[in-house]
């Protein structure tokens, strides 16, 4: 069932809801944001208020041995913060840039453990992976609780209510830069000058891609230009 230019909606039982992305669609504002920004705030983050210039980088699926270093050095070059959504298998295999990250000022956040389909494991599993995803990253910033990103946006319904039952964050984006289509960073940089994201935007990307690295050397430069701040977004709630 199609929903929205970015999303198809798999039910496979009664309890999960699975979002695909539509490889062809060019909109980088999926269309059901504008329903999941009638969830509470401290449930679901979609974008940060506006009022200021910030734009909130984000990186899934890192740390990454290769790119993630890189990014780190461009984001100290340009004054970039900037908010890193983890594997804990990732982590755990490369402490050193997970260090690096928090001792620089960027945010970490819980993208799972092994990165599975959520909607093909049960709430127990699901917490499992959480659960020693956060308990990982404390090890690095000392904070208890994470916000969560679901992987691949795939969200059951529920882990959504435990998630509301346990006063969990989960945070999700307003802007998809696509860049896991892999087409290169000219494309990127068309698509992010085509659409250019507006303040208070939560921006999708990845760590394991040098397209998107090569890409974030020229619109960081565009974007301060044009007055935007690069921050990380704010702890969750407690």
């Amino acid at each position: 069932m199609q929903v929205d230019d970015h999303f198809t909606v798999c039910c496979t039982t009664p309890c999960a809801v699975f979002f695909i992305p539509d490889w062809n669609a060019l909109s980088p504002r999926p269309k059901k944001l504008h329903v999941l920004r009638w969830l509470p705030r401290r449930l679901m983050l979609t974008e940060r208020p506006y009022g200021g210039r910030g734009l909130y980088l984000t990186f899934d699926d890192g740390p990454d041995p290769e790119v993630t270093p890189a990014l780190l050095d461009l984001f100290a070059e340009q004054r970039v913060r900037a908010t890193f959504f983890l594997l804990g298998k990732h982590a755990e295999r490369h402490p050193q840039i997970v260090q690096r990250i928090v001792a620089e000022g960027h945010a970490i956040g819980n993208h799972s453990y092994s990165h599975p389909r959520l909607n093909q494991i049960d709430l127990a599993a699901q917490r499992a992976e959480i659960d020693r995803t956060d308990r990982i990253l404390a090890s690095f910033d000392g904070t208890e609780r994470h916000w969560f990103r679901p992987p691949s946006g795939a969200l059951p319904f529920s882990l959504l209510f435990d998630f509301a039952r346990r006063r969990r964050g989960i945070a999700y984006w307003s802007y998809d830069s696509m860049d896991y289509q892999r087409k290169g960073a000219a494309l990127l940089c068309e698509r992010f000058r085509a659409h250019p994201p507006r303040p208070g935007d939560i921006v999708l990307m990845h760590d394991d891609d040098l397209a998107t690295l090569a890409a974030l050397r020229e619109l960081l430069p565009e974007w301060r230009a044009a007055g935007h701040a690069m921050e990380a977004l704010p702890a969750e709630a407690k």
